[in-house]
């Protein structure tokens, strides 16, 4: 039974959402920054782990400095 790659635990087929070539249970899926749950095509992968597309991984890794990514071109800390 494949475990889930953010809590460990064993992810029953009634439960799955395969995403990054990996099963994970539906609640577990979710971004690194804000923690939004993120459905199996609705996200980018950065070091292996998921983020949401705005704002999250545009402002941690798209372009900095004014005028880039419009109104998400802020920094997180």
């Amino acid at each position: 039974m494949p475990k889930c790659p953010r809590c460990d635990k064993e992810v029953y087929f009634a439960e799955r959402v395969t995403a990054q070539g990996k099963d994970w249970h539906r609640p577990c899926l979710k971004c690194e920054k804000c923690s939004k749950i993120l459905t199996s095509g609705s996200f980018v992968e950065h070091a292996g782990k998921p983020y949401c597309q705005k704002p999250c991984y545009n402002a941690l890794f798209g372009p900095q400095g004014f005028g880039h990514g419009g109104g998400e071109s802020h920094k997180y800390n």
